[in-house]
């Protein structure tokens, strides 16, 4: 752990975690490492968290509306999982409605500040892959929590790792939760 990475969690939301209508393979462990980090007193993180743009969507985010609209309107699984609250009320949460948080002109300035941007979060496939994209598409070496991130299944999530593989170590490292805590 490096004191000027920044922990970027990604849309660790309800309807993520088991039971909910999107769960992944494993919120909750992902969940429980992203947390030890930031007990480890990392200084510098943020959330991120995927609410849909009701008022006005480009393009296929309105089929994609129509077709969710049954989660854009569930409060509940909409708020980010009970076991961030403490970490909430000291670092701040951002709201997207596209995949990458990069997207959130906040998150991109604070990427471009850090040394590097470690990331975590939901889902594997979807959100952070368009997020480790964009980091790399702005020359931002990120960390890739293996531990820490969950797809919807294994297979999902095995073919994310594939593909980081391809651009690892330049782009990216992919590490473990302890890796990253023992990393000197």
């Amino acid at each position: 752990m490096k004191k000027d990475d920044l922990l970027l969690i990604v849309d660790m939301q309800n309807v993520y975690a088991r039971g909910g209508k999107w769960e992944c393979l494993d919120t909750e462990g992902a969940a429980q490492n992203l947390q030890k980090i930031i007990a480890h007193g990392l200084k510098n993180v943020i959330f991120t968290r995927f609410i849909a743009n009701e008022t006005s969507p480009k393009g296929v985010w309105a089929d994609y509306n129509k077709k969710y609209s049954d989660v854009n309107s569930d409060f509940y699984a909409n708020q980010m999982l009970k076991e961030f609250e403490p970490s909430l009320k000291k670092f701040p949460l951002y709201t997207k409605s596209v995949y990458s948080s990069l997207a959130i002109p906040e998150v991109l300035e604070a990427c471009k500040k850090a040394g590097r941007v470690v990331i975590g979060g939901v889902v594997a496939e979807c959100c952070v892959l368009s997020t480790v994209f964009a980091l790399i598409d702005e020359g931002i070496y990120t960390v890739y929590l293996t531990d820490g991130t969950s797809g919807l299944d294994k297979p999902k999530e095995d073919a994310v790792k594939l593909t980081f593989s391809g651009l690892s170590p330049l782009h990216l490292k992919m590490m473990t939760t302890q890796e990253y805590l023992q990393e000197k």
